[in-house]
């Protein structure tokens, strides 16, 4: 008989976990369903603290379902979330779990497919809005902050256009700049690159590929499948809703496990 999706999530080989006191993302046993599609099926994995784990899979699998869940924009049926120092165990929405969700939003940055940036606002305004909102801090203040993270994204130049007259690539480099201005534990990426034309994808993944080499701590879901390899430390593959396969990219792409990804590699590799 063949394996259930939660046996073949047992029985994966990973790579060693990083000890409890490194971690800064925890998932334990996440599960999400809309009506009768099951869209996670019991994912268990840990994030060390520096550590750049991408996921991939078909359209469908569960990725972003998985990173959406983490920060409850999706809130999970089951399971445990830990970021940080803060654990989120799902259940009734009361008062005390919704208290315990801000707390976990302010340990994490979102990067959206759409960038979904402010229209009326400007460029710095979009990156600077958490800190005078959220953290109540000053305009002065918060504006030093966003003109050098405009300038680490290279369009301190924009800082006072508006988002309809940037591109693609451009709306989604202030995006990342508006999810690094809350200085998060965690940066979760959701599909960076799916919105723009091949032109622009170029720049997205450079700022992302320095973030990686400044430690920052990333989940990043991407179908970019060679710009995972070169620079995450973890590659996961999901799949109809399990964990299939982790491990390091370039050895897990070489040698692949289940027949399940190594089709999906053969469909990323066709022209």
């Amino acid at each position: 008989m063949p394996a259930t999706p939660e046996e073949l999530n047992s029985r994966i080989a990973v790579t060693p976990e990083p000890n409890a006191s490194e971690a800064m993302l925890t998932v334990t046993d996440l599960q999400k369903s809309y009506g009768d599609i099951r869209a996670l099926r019991g994912v268990t994995l840990k994030v060390g603290k520096g550590e750049v784990v991408a996921i991939c899979g078909r359209s469908g699998s569960g990725k972003s379902t998985l990173i959406r869940c983490v920060n409850y924009l999706e809130v999970p049926d089951h399971g445990v979330i830990q970021v940080g120092p803060v654990v989120v165990e799902a259940g009734p929405m009361t008062r005390r779990l919704r208290q315990r969700i801000r707390e976990l939003r302010m340990h994490t940055g979102m990067v959206f497919q759409s960038f979904n940036l402010f229209p009326h606002r400007t460029v710095l305004e979009n990156v600077t809005e958490g800190l005078t909102v959220v953290k109540r801090m000053s305009v002065g203040a918060a504006n030093e902050i966003g003109e050098r993270l405009l300038e680490d994204v290279g369009l301190a130049s924009k800082r006072d256009v508006y988002p309809n007259r940037l591109s693609g690539g451009q709306q989604q480099r202030v995006a990342i700049a508006r999810a690094l201005a809350m200085n998060p534990d965690l940066l979760l990426v959701d599909e960076p690159t799916s919105a723009l034309d091949p032109e622009l994808i170029g720049e997205v993944l450079t700022v992302l590929r320095r973030l990686a080499e400044s430690g920052t701590t990333m989940v990043i879901v991407t179908h970019e499948l060679g710009f995972a390899v070169d620079v995450a430390d973890r590659l996961i593959y999901l799949d109809n809703g399990s964990l299939l396969e982790q491990g390091h990219p370039r050895e897990l792409v070489r040698n692949p496990q289940t027949a399940s990804f190594r089709k999906f590699l053969e469909s990323v590799a066709k022209p």
